[in-house]
């Protein structure tokens, strides 16, 4: 099983960006579209920049789409859950924001090494040292963060592929429960990989 957003070295301005810079670029245009993304046509203004983006930073269509595959079941889900507590548009923002968060984290990761990653937050959260906090360990708790998330995804993408092979009906007893299984299986090879580089 692959995660998502596995790095690929290239040449684009994206790629050539410090990692800090990406990392902070990437948390205050979140934070902007969460707060501004009010309605569809600020979500289709926010759809072509992040489009812009993946065109600077080289990433063709067909590997942006794999970063979005595995977001179906995740993105019908928080649809289904707006429309009834809310509204359609509501609902079209909330996904639509989610989906391009997510697209812009597959950036990042697609055009940044791990180890850059690291370098990067490890320097930006060193100030927390003074009260007696680890920088270097927050910073590899976010990067697993940012790892983990989209190989969830995946999990969930992978666990339903099964139940359609198998021709078995959507349930939560079908999905949710080898979805958690095969998780809580990724969160312990995580852990032996920790463990075996002396980090606890």
């Amino acid at each position: 099983m692959s995660v998502l957003g596995i790095y690929r070295p290239g040449r684009s301005l994206v790629h050539r960006l410090p990692a800090g810079v990406k990392l902070l670029l990437l948390a205050v245009t979140i934070l902007v579209m969460a707060l501004l993304v009010t309605g569809p046509l600020r979500l289709a203004v926010a759809a072509l920049a992040v489009a812009g983006v993946y065109v600077l930073a080289a990433i063709g269509p067909r590997v942006a789409l794999e970063q979005l595959r595995p977001l179906v079941w995740v993105v019908g889900f928080v649809f289904v859950f707006q429309i009834v507590f809310t509204d359609w548009a509501r609902a079209v923002v909330v996904c639509g924001v989610l989906v391009l968060s997510v697209a812009l984290a597959a950036v990042v990761t697609l055009t940044t090494k791990t180890t850059a990653m690291l370098a990067a937050l490890t320097t930006m959260l060193s100030p927390l040292s003074r009260i007696g906090m680890r920088p270097s360990q927050i910073a590899l708790a976010m990067a697993l963060a940012i790892r983990a998330i989209p190989l969830m995804v995946e999990i969930i993408a992978l666990v339903d592929e099964a139940r359609r092979a198998r021709g078995l009906r959507f349930s939560p007893r079908v999905v949710v429960a080898p979805a958690v299984i095969a998780t809580l299986h990724a969160a312990d090879g995580f852990a032996e990989s920790l463990t075996a580089r002396g980090l606890d």
